[in-house]
């Protein structure tokens, strides 16, 4: 579903992509882990085109990610963003449905309303919360709104960025079990970047490391424990100790 094919991007002298290769095959799940300021979250921009790449080709689906029309590109993406991103002063049922009340296939407020109540239902929020606004929810019910706008136009594929940050391990634990039956229940192609290792387990089928502007090592992440790749193991031992340099 997805293919970067040596994806080279830098901002000035900062060369953050370095030849990246990657593949995701459509309805599977993949996490791309590393260190911070690795460029997770520039593989995600770059894919979707809020940023161009300096060399190399992304294709989704076949098609390259700069040909064609773009709106309808960007209708088959969804995304959770690490902030929640809610819209304040909007009540919760317009934040879910705002894709479905502004884009090309526009509902009315009825219908909108209806879809964003079933989709909070399937997130495990009651329809009274439909009307609460984002300042009224606490973090946790914050990131389950988030995912339901995510998949409130179900969407083919969907991108996850830092899903549990800011949660507590119970709440991140929730999240988790959702964000997984849901890509499950969708038949979506998942592409998630945290530093979180219980969500990895929890919402991968591949793991990818980025390292140096590269995927230093992929595998399915039952290897994960088992990869023999040292900045695998320093990334998930937490170790001070290996090749990705720690910032003292």
């Amino acid at each position: 579903m997805i293919e970067l094919e040596q994806v080279y991007k830098a901002f000035g002298n900062n060369r953050v992509l370095r030849g990246m290769t990657l593949r995701v095959p459509k309805g599977t799940s993949t996490v791309i882990i590393g260190g911070s300021g690795t460029g997770k979250s520039v593989v995600l921009k770059c894919i979707i085109g809020l940023l161009a790449v300096d060399h190399g080709r992304i294709t989704v689906d076949g098609s390259d990610v700069t040909v064609g029309d773009r709106d309808a590109f960007l209708a088959r993406f969804g995304m959770l963003f690490q902030g929640g991103a809610l819209f304040d002063s909007m009540p919760v049922w317009q934040n879910v449905a705002f894709r479905l009340l502004l884009g090309s296939q526009k509902l009315s407020q009825a219908d909108a309303r209806e879809v964003a109540i079933e989709k909070l239902r399937r997130v495990g929020l009651t329809p009274d919360v439909a009307h609460k606004f984002p300042a009224e929810l606490s973090g946790g019910m914050q990131k389950r709104v988030g995912l339901a706008r995510t998949i409130a136009a179900d969407p083919e594929i969907i991108f996850f960025d830092e899903p549990t940050t800011g949660l507590d391990p119970i709440m991140a634990g929730v999240i988790n079990d959702l964000i997984r039956e849901i890509v499950v229940e969708i038949g979506a192609t998942a592409m998630t970047i945290t530093h979180d290792m219980s969500s990895v387990r929890a919402i991968a089928d591949t793991v990818a490391m980025l390292h140096n502007g590269v995927v230093q090592w992929t595998g399915p992440v039952q290897d994960l424990n088992n990869s023999g790749d040292p900045c695998v193991e320093q990334f998930i031992s937490g170790s001070v100790d290996g090749p990705i340099e720690a910032i003292r």
